[in-house]
């Protein structure tokens, strides 16, 4: 299934009851989903977009600028191919876990509507709820020093956890260009051929 929007900002017209609200930024039809904690973190408040005006956004960008993710850094981001949202999509104060229980339905939405093929979560939380939701990894604690650029398979996405861009080292930003370079590399979609089934020799590929 192809989303046919055009629009970047914001592509599906989704509403929350808050003030400032930051939706998600890119591809409605990106293989990359990056999947941030709320704006208060990771940026956006001013400017509405996703991972800008924080110094942890925009240590992220220059990442998956690098890794070829992105095409260009800025406010907003030049995408292709890759989406940028958060769990909690409101700016203001730190939400509660009330809070994120609100609009977690909002969320779901949009991560089954994008349907990437690649999630990559960024900090704890956002791992802990992709982990739970996508894949049969354990909750209870995850090591983001451990799990940093590395791959989980999950059931119909491939998940790559990138601890907190704020905390990175230098390595640990090197890694998470190298792992992701090598992604790019290979055949990462997450699609299964249906064309055997069909009378000709045409692939059917869905997700």
């Amino acid at each position: 299934m192809k989303n046919v929007t055009a629009r970047q900002h914001n592509p599906f017209g989704f509403d929350a009851p808050c003030e400032p609200f930051v939706p998600g930024y890119g591809d409605a039809n990106a293989h990359f989903h990056v999947i941030g904690d709320h704006p208060g973190v990771h940026g956006g408040e001013t400017s509405g977009i996703p991972f800008t005006d924080s110094a942890a956004g925009e240590r992220l960008q220059r990442a998956l600028v690098e890794a070829g993710l992105l095409a260009e850094a800025g406010t907003p981001p030049t995408v292709e191919k890759t989406y940028l949202s958060y769990l909690y999509m409101c700016g203001g104060e730190p939400p509660t876990e009330s809070d994120y229980d609100d609009l977690e339905p909002l969320f779901d939405t949009e991560l089954r509507a994008i349907t990437a093929h690649v999630l990559l979560p960024v900090g704890e939380r956002a791992t802990r709820h992709v982990f739970a939701n996508t894949t049969s990894e354990p909750t209870e604690s995850i090591d983001m020093d451990a799990r940093h650029a590395t791959e989980v398979v999950g059931s119909g996405w491939l998940v790559y956890p990138i601890k907190e861009p704020a905390e990175w080292t230098a390595d640990e930003e090197d890694a998470l260009v190298d792992a992701l370079t090598a992604l790019l590399e290979t055949d990462y979609r997450r699609e299964a051929d249906l064309g055997r089934f069909l009378p000709n020799d045409d692939p059917y590929l869905v997700r």
